[in-house]
């Protein structure tokens, strides 16, 4: 029986993905229509699974874990602030459906909540996540999973019991979690490693009283800020989703919501745009430029899984009757079409309403700001990765001034160890293009891996006249031929070179079996 819910999960979410829209609302959809066949249904199975992902869920939100990015004024102040507002209107409409006191307040708090796989998503795909906006709209989406977690913690149902108390010796074990951590390698043992913190943590937590999901958030961030965290959390991104299939799956279990609930449900859909237009101008209070609070705002568009898990847990223990829960996965299912075409699109749609947004900026320093000055160089390197690395020190080691740009403040940080000169630059920003001061630059290099971000730059670069040279660094010849017809006039194959290069290595007489040759 499970390979027919299986079956049928997976054909709903590629209908959904041949519509451009999420795979999850072809798994909530799959669930109604198994409730409503009259088939039995082995449920245990589909709520281990879906349990499993959402343990898996939280321990890759702790490896992200990083409370300086909360604690900023625009992710603490209008995260929080938002969150608040947020609540209480949605608790409003709740009370006024016929919720009591408690439930309502509940349900307010999670849906003020967005989504976070979503947004992850939305911003790998666009190459942004390294971004100052990804940044601030990665922390309001933390502070916002730290508050569901609250939530998960109160109610779980039951006193913790007194022996819970030993958990708070759980960060003095971070040393030798590290060690077994880095001692597992790279391979399919630091994969089994995670499992078995994260499960075996979260399971700790509910022998003790405490909630699991709460256990899979502290495992992670016992790992969070290692170099081989991000690492493992790609390793868990696809095994996470496959599982939280199980969890999508059980909450379309419960069936259509009556008209009641369903009456309910487009309410609080009808309040979305008001919960993104506040994201705006909160951000601009605090001081964010108009575009970073438009991206922000773009990715923050949609209710959470957060709202479902959180909410299932509220349920189970009978705080929010069962009707709230079908209502919530209508709204997220729903949330999730309407913002698909949003995330995708963000950076067509501020090209488009620019400059109606442009003056809500206010006029003062913002957080975020871009470099306009690069000292006199004559190479700009944008994307200091490996090969914007190598590009910069061959540049530096043959004396021709360079500066380096990148969005990653930890790349930043890490060249700048390295002691080469790089500022901060969003190369997908039009307004970075606009004002940079280019003049004495002979050439500019895109060293970036994101195909879209490269070609969207080089145009750039031409449509504010820089005459000059535009190299850019590709892997397939679809890239070739779009950066050449934007402008960028010499671009790179280094795979088709490279591999040009030994079928001429292979054939010459002149090789040696010691010889070694360094491919640019």
């Amino acid at each position: 029986m499970e390979i027919l819910w299986l079956v049928l999960a997976y054909v709903l979410g590629m209908g959904m993905q041949a519509l451009r829209l999420p795979p999850l609302i072809g798994y909530l959809a799959a669930g109604i229509i198994l409730s409503l066949s009259g088939l039995h249904i082995e449920t245990e199975v589909i709520h281990e699974l879906g349990h499993l992902g959402v343990l898996l869920l939280l321990f890759t939100v702790g490896l992200h874990l990083r409370l300086k990015n909360i604690i900023q004024p625009e992710v603490f102040g209008a995260g929080g602030i938002h969150l608040l507002v947020s609540a209480i209107i949605f608790a409003g409409i709740a009370f006024a459906f016929g919720y009591d006191p408690v439930a309502s307040i509940i349900i307010g708090v999670l849906l003020g909540f967005s989504s976070t796989v979503l947004a992850a998503k939305a911003l790998e795909a666009r190459g942004e996540l390294g971004a100052y906006h990804a940044r601030v709209a990665i922390g309001i989406l933390i502070l916002q999973d730290l508050v569901a977690i609250v939530i998960l913690a109160l109610s779980g149902g039951g006193l913790p019991s007194y022996w819970s108390l030993g958990l708070l010796l759980i960060p003095l074990a971070r040393p030798l979690i590290l060690k077994l951590f880095v001692a597992s390698g790279h391979e399919e043992l630091q994969l089994l490693f995670g499992l078995i913190l994260a499960v075996g943590t979260g399971t700790l937590f509910e022998v003790l009283g405490l909630s699991s999901e709460l256990g899979a958030l502290a495992a992670g961030a016992l790992l969070s800020g290692h170099p081989q965290a991000d690492e493992l959390a790609e390793k868990l991104w696809g095994l996470k989703e496959a599982f939280l299939v199980g969890f999508f799956l059980e909450i379309g279990l419960a069936g259509l919501p009556d008209m009641s609930t369903m009456i309910f449900a487009l309410v609080v859909l009808a309040v979305l745009p008001v919960k993104s237009v506040m994201y705006f101008f909160l951000l601009i209070a605090f001081k964010l430029r108009s575009r970073n609070a438009f991206m922000v705002t773009t990715t923050l568009t949609s209710y959470s899984e957060f709202t479902l898990i959180a909410g299932a847990v509220a349920a189970s223990a009978g705080f929010i009757p069962q009707s709230a829960l079908i209502a919530m996965a209508v709204i997220t299912a729903i949330s999730y079409a309407i913002n698909a075409p949003i995330a995708s699109g963000a950076n067509k749609l501020w090209s488009k309403y620019e400059f109606s947004l442009i003056p809500f900026e206010r006029d003062t320093k913002h957080p975020g700001d871009q470099v306009v000055n690069l000292g006199g160089a004559h190479y700009l390197v944008v994307g200091m990765g490996q090969a914007g690395a190598a590009a910069y020190d061959y540049l530096k080691e043959r004396s021709h001034r360079v500066t380096g740009m990148d969005s990653d403040p930890a790349r930043i940080e890490k060249n700048l160890k390295d002691r080469r000169r790089v500022v901060y630059g969003d190369a997908f920003d039009p307004e970075l293009w606009q004002n940079i001061d280019l003049k004495g630059v002979k050439a500019v290099i895109l060293a970036m891996t994101n195909p879209d971000t490269k070609l969207q730059a080089t145009k750039m670069l031409r449509e504010n006249n820089y005459d000059h040279d535009v190299y850019a660094l590709t892997m397939r010849d679809e890239e070739h031929a779009g950066l050449a017809e934007a402008g960028a006039n010499a671009v790179c194959l280094p795979m088709k070179q490279a591999g040009r290069k030994l079928a001429e290595l292979s054939i010459s007489d002149e090789i040696d079996g010691s010889m070694s040759l360094e491919l640019a």
